[in-house]
């Protein structure tokens, strides 16, 4: 099928109202990638088409929102961050059950203006929307409930946020796009994560909670931006064997692109999860010694998180010198137990399906696991 989709049929109606510029060379990348390496079926074009309309018109009504405004600074917040598929929304579902933090809520990043008191009659028609929607994707990625489970009431990633700046990695997940990811790799983010800011102040203004919790896996490759942006930031980086993330996650890139593309192709997948994500830890190992100080990180094994997740959750709050109630701990033990009684279907992949192997990622990550014993 033709690409359909142009800069100008994106951006009609939005120009004058989204801000500074920033938005138009990432989004000229990404028009130019879909259109010449994405073979997008009728599926994909239209969403692609509607998640950029929907971000950008969310960027113009938050510009709208902040003009003219003296917002106050963010709470700090703390950063859930590591490898694809590395325990990371365990992690950070665990600390949700502390009510000192507060992370957005999938249809407050896609729905959030005007904003709206939570429980409100429109509050619960966004909800209703947004699932609606929710439900309408995944009978394109049957498979998507099953690897990434998604809620119009669920905590979202920051990745999601981002795309108001059209920068992220889940416009990756969503068609082949090589030369979009080159751009990624080089661009600087400082930009993303101004909006990012601004739109945490804007949802501060009905509600400031004590923290803000966020994750994002690609966050890892942003260190120096996020210190920048958030200077009083802490940072939790779970650690787990890059051969068990690179296959989950090319299987779940699979489905996704498998819904939006006719021509999705396993081995161009697995190759372009591999790069980039090598890339990205190597950033992050290089950056980290640069930017970070150990009062403002602390690094969790996958395999010791899994074994005793309470213990793990512990020494985070001793290490940030962060108050751990009793009552919190059990609310969390509630959760795990909850987790073991529902149990979860089985991800079935192999790297070998993606024209990978063991050896082949090992020594892609070659230095990250010499560092962390894998």
């Amino acid at each position: 099928m033709k690409f359909r989709l142009s800069k100008k049929s994106i951006l009609k109606g939005l120009e004058g109202r989204l801000g500074e510029n920033d938005y138009l060379e990432p989004l000229e990348h990404l028009i130019e990638s879909f259109k010449n390496e994405s073979r997008l079926n009728l599926a994909g074009n239209l969403g692609v088409r509607h998640q950029l309309i929907n971000r950008l018109k969310v960027r113009a009504q938050l510009h709208d929102f902040i003009e003219d405004k003296n917002l106050s600074e963010p709470a700090n917040p703390l950063f859930v961050m590591g490898l694809p598929r590395s325990g990371t929304t365990f992690l950070f579902d665990l600390l949700s059950c502390d009510e000192q933090y507060r992370s957005p809520l999938f249809w407050e990043i896609t729905r959030p203006f005007p904003l709206v008191e939570k429980g409100s009659k429109e509050a619960k028609k966004r909800i209703k929307q947004t699932n609606r929607e929710l439900g309408l994707a995944r009978k394109f990625i049957p498979n998507l409930l099953g690897m990434h489970h998604i809620h119009a009431e669920m905590p979202e990633e920051c990745s999601l946020i981002n795309t108001m700046n059209v920068r992220s990695f889940i416009f990756m997940c969503m068609a082949n796009s090589p030369s979009y990811e080159k751009f990624l790799k080089t661009c600087d983010f400082s930009d993303t994560f101004m909006w990012h800011k601004r739109f945490l102040q804007a949802l501060e203004t009905q509600e400031k909670p004590e923290k803000w919790l966020l994750k994002d896996p690609s966050h890892i490759s942003h260190t120096p931006e996020l210190v920048s942006t958030y200077p009083g930031a802490k940072f939790i980086h779970i650690h787990r064997n890059p051969v068990k993330s690179i296959g989950s996650l090319s299987s779940l890139t699979m489905s996704v692109r498998s819904g939006l593309s006719n021509h999705a192709d396993p081995h161009e997948i697995g190759a372009a999860v591999l790069d980039f994500w090598q890339y990205a830890i190597e950033k992050s190992i290089s950056d980290r010694s640069e930017h970070l100080t150990s009062e403002q990180i602390i690094d969790i094994d996958y395999r010791d998180f899994i074994k005793n997740p309470l213990e793990q959750i512990k020494q985070i709050y001793q290490h940030f010198n962060f108050e751990l109630s009793q009552s919190t701990l059990g609310q969390m033990q509630v959760y795990i137990d909850n987790q073991s009684k529902e149990g979860h279907k089985p991800h079935h992949y192999a790297l070998e399906d993606f024209g990978l192997d063991e050896d082949k990622v090992q020594e892609a990550f070659s230095n990250y696991n010499r560092i962390h014993n894998f």
